[in-house]
């Protein structure tokens, strides 16, 4: 949502070092927008932009570093620069994805989305919501099983704002906690997204507190994972609602 405000090696350095300080548990590197309407970027320029700063990071923090493509090429150089886990928002669609993951047996997140990036908000449509994506993240669980990822290594993420609408998003979070058929950790990306602002009326600036509603609603019902951008104010959040709900 920042519009590549920290695409310098520098800025995004000190940015990813302060949001450790202010209480992230996982680093998420990207070097490719995936908001709608974007297009894709060419690999080597992905390459170019992430791979500077994971090397970086992965020499100066402990928390794990995740590298945010669908491209196999840029996943395995992430692996090997230091980061530690791979977040594919096509859930595997690179034919060469999953065999790199396996290699490196390190935890991927799976996420489904309807469309591409360019198109998927355009009249996204379900006959029936949950059930349609829990059955894609079933059939991509055990495509990834099969192809020697480790059961314990996948974590599923049902794609808000990725080809759904305003209803969809709410209707995920309001029946998020079906997900747990899958017996996979739940990641939930609210932060900042366009849902929250046509809501509120409001601009990306400033979404704080419906970023806020939106992840203590998550993770009441059964989230394990939050992808934030305000990390000081979301981790008070996540540790409040985490206190009600889990006893932590």
């Amino acid at each position: 949502s920042n519009g590549g405000l920290y695409n310098r090696l520098d800025k995004a350095l000190d940015h990813a070092e302060r949001m450790i300080e202010d209480g992230a548990d996982i680093i998420d590197v990207g070097g490719e927008s995936s908001r709608p309407g974007s297009e894709p970027v060419p690999e080597h320029i992905e390459i170019e932009r992430i791979l500077p700063v994971i090397e970086k990071l992965a020499k100066k923090v402990k928390v794990p570093i995740s590298i945010d493509t669908y491209k196999a090429s840029v996943a395995e150089q992430a692996l090997d620069a230091g980061a530690s886990i791979v977040n594919d928002i096509t859930a595997l669609e690179d034919p060469n994805m999953v065999s790199i993951i396996a290699k490196f047996a390190v935890p991927v997140v799976l996420m489904h989305k309807q469309g591409s990036p360019k198109n998927m908000q355009v009249n996204p449509s379900y006959n029936n919501l949950i059930p349609e994506i829990i059955s894609f993240l079933q059939a991509r669980i055990q495509f990834a099983i099969d192809h020697g990822i480790q059961s314990d290594q996948i974590i599923v993420d049902p794609g808000i704002g990725f080809g759904k609408t305003t209803e969809h998003n709410l209707e995920i979070l309001r029946d998020l906690r079906k997900f747990k058929i899958l017996n996979k950790p739940i990641l939930i990306g609210t932060s900042r997204k366009s849902f929250i602002g046509k809501i509120l009326d409001l601009p990306v600036e400033d979404r704080l507190e419906g970023t806020a509603a939106t992840v203590a609603i998550a993770i009441a019902n059964g989230a394990d994972i939050i992808r934030v951008h305000d990390v000081k104010e979301m981790k008070r959040v996540a540790r409040m609602a985490d206190a009600i709900v889990r006893m932590i």
